[in-house]
């Protein structure tokens, strides 16, 4: 008797298959990424609203695996005001992370794709779309005017060179014409001084593995902020930090971001840092925006049962429970995911529209937005 497939079972001929029609799609995109000399014209852009620093538009950001699409991000729209920081928030793989990468164009490549959306960077008088920017041409952006602080600095920073030289490094690449190696050594000293850290000095001749966890972030912010960029990635730069190191930290970011006048992406799963830091609040899930708004109105009126469930995991200091609360559940196969509201099947408040088609966006106010059912107008929910 034939042993019965088991569910989810890819055979080595299906998935020969699937690698094949991959390759096709990527080695055309890698192509198209790869150009050079490419004319500045067909990368240029306009910037919807000038008061944005950036602006995600639709992004769809794909892993081409032998076992499939991994839609990572399906669809991410919104945008980062000048001088203000944005919090985007949800449980792991959601797509905060590989949305930061996309904004960098550091993804895994050929398997990790943009296949569809705008990334408008706004350099003042003029405007680029990031997924239609050749590598040279990246190489000159990232660094001077968006950079990243990574999630992790002990594995972000190198740990055979010494700080001093990696910071260096960075000025050497994005901003060193005409600078000495004296000039360079007095600026990342002073890069040094700036993220908190007194003894800049001996700081500057040790490895990392000679630091703490929170001088090696404040090392990261220095690197981060070497060429004054105009929009910061924080990629939950606190999550590895005990709690005195991460609201020092906190500050920092706060203090540095006024001083240089940027605007922050800060990626988190802690409600605690998006209260404390953000302006404005993007909700996601498995690769999409749920609902996004101001930092008041997401804390004040949470309106997506996903967000109403991320509130309600959340300690409160001064009120006792027994059990916290969880999300019942798992988040759907990202291979296979349905034609449906994506949070539907893990939903406490679904009503008989769930099950219908993905619903668009509601705006229950000028600035804030949620994708929900129970909010449209003929569900007795809201405008």
């Amino acid at each position: 008797m034939a042993k019965k497939k088991g569910e989810g079972y890819l055979s080595a001929k299906e998935s020969r298959r699937i690698a094949k029609e991959n390759r096709k799609i990527t080695d055309k995109l890698e192509k198209q990424h790869k150009r050079k000399n490419v004319p500045e014209e067909e990368y240029r852009t306009k910037m919807h609203d000038f008061n944005n620093s950036l602006e995600i538009d639709n992004l769809h950001t794909y892993f081409f695996s032998d076992v499939g699409v991994v839609k990572a991000v399906d669809g991410v729209s919104f945008n980062v005001p000048l001088g203000k920081t944005v919090g985007v928030v949800g449980e792991s793989g959601c797509g905060k992370s590989v949305t930061s990468l996309s904004i960098m164009q550091l993804l895994q490549r050929p398997q990790g794709q943009i296949v569809e959306g705008e990334i408008r960077l706004n350099l003042g008088k003029k405007a680029y779309d990031i997924p239609k920017v050749p590598i040279e041409a990246m190489q000159k952006l990232r660094g001077n005017h968006i950079s990243m602080i990574f999630q992790e600095p002990m594995t972000s920073l190198n740990p055979v060179f010494r700080i001093g030289e990696q910071i260096e490094e960075v000025i050497a690449l994005h901003d060193g014409e005409g600078k000495t190696e004296a000039d360079m050594k007095a600026r990342t000293l002073e890069l040094l001084e700036m993220v908190g850290i007194a003894n800049s000095e001996g700081v500057y001749s040790m490895f990392p593995h000679e630091l703490s966890g929170g001088m090696r972030q404040r090392v990261m912010i220095a690197i981060a902020l070497a060429c004054n960029p105009k929009v910061i990635i924080a990629d939950e730069p606190t999550t590895a930090l005990d709690v005195t190191i991460q609201a020092q930290i906190l500050d920092l970011l706060r203090s540095l971001k006024d001083r240089i006048n940027s605007s922050i992406v800060l990626i988190t799963h802690d409600l605690g840092v998006i209260a404390e830091m953000a302006d404005f609040v993007v909700v996601m899930y498995a690769g999409r925006v749920v609902e996004k708004g101001t930092a008041e109105e997401i804390f004040e009126n949470p309106a997506h049962p996903y967000t109403i469930g991320l509130m309600a995991s959340k300690p409160v200091v001064g009120k006792k429970v027994d059990k916290l609360y969880s999300i019942p559940g798992k988040v759907p196969n990202p291979i296979n995911m349905p034609n449906y509201c994506y949070f539907k099947d893990r939903c406490e408040m679904a009503i008989e529209p769930c099950s219908g088609e993905y619903p668009c966006f509601v705006k229950l106010s000028d600035t804030h937005e949620v994708s929900c059912y129970r909010h449209y107008k003929d569900n007795g929910g809201e405008e």
